[in-house]
C-alpha cells in the first residue's frame, strides 16, 4: 500500500477509535473543522515560508501540510480517491480555462 493511502487509513481509524487524549489526530476531529483548518493554513504558511527561504526543510513541511489536508479532508467526507478522481477530470483541460470554469 502507498504511504498516503496507508496515512488515510490511519487517519480515519484514528477518527472512529482513537481518544482525543492520546491521538493527536482525534484531537483535532475533537477540536472541529474550523481547528482543522487553521492548522492546514499554518502549515501552507510554514510550506511557502520553507519554499522561499528554508528549502532544505521544504519537504519535511510540505509533509505537514499534506498531513493536515488530509484530515480536513477526512473531517469533509472526502480523500484521496475524491482528489485522484478530480485530477483525472481535469486532466487535459488548461489551468486557464480550468479555472476560469469556476
Amino acid at each position: 500500500m502507498d504511504p498516503l493511502d496507508r496515512l488515510e487509513a490511519t487517519i480515519h481509524a484514528r477518527r472512529v477509535a482513537a481518544d482525543a487524549g492520546s491521538s493527536y489526530v482525534a484531537s483535532l476531529f475533537a477540536k472541529g473543522r474550523a481547528k482543522i483548518a487553521q492548522k492546514v493554513g499554518e502549515e501552507a504558511t510554514e510550506t511557502v515560508i520553507a519554499a522561499l527561504a528554508e528549502p532544505d526543510t521544504l519537504a519535511s513541511e510540505a509533509t505537514d501540510l499534506v498531513f493536515h489536508l488530509l484530515v480536513l479532508l477526512a473531517d469533509a467526507g472526502l480523500g484521496l480517491d475524491d482528489i485522484r478522481a478530480e485530477l483525472v477530470r481535469r486532466e487535459g483541460v488548461s489551468g486557464h480555462v480550468e479555472k476560469a470554469a469556476r
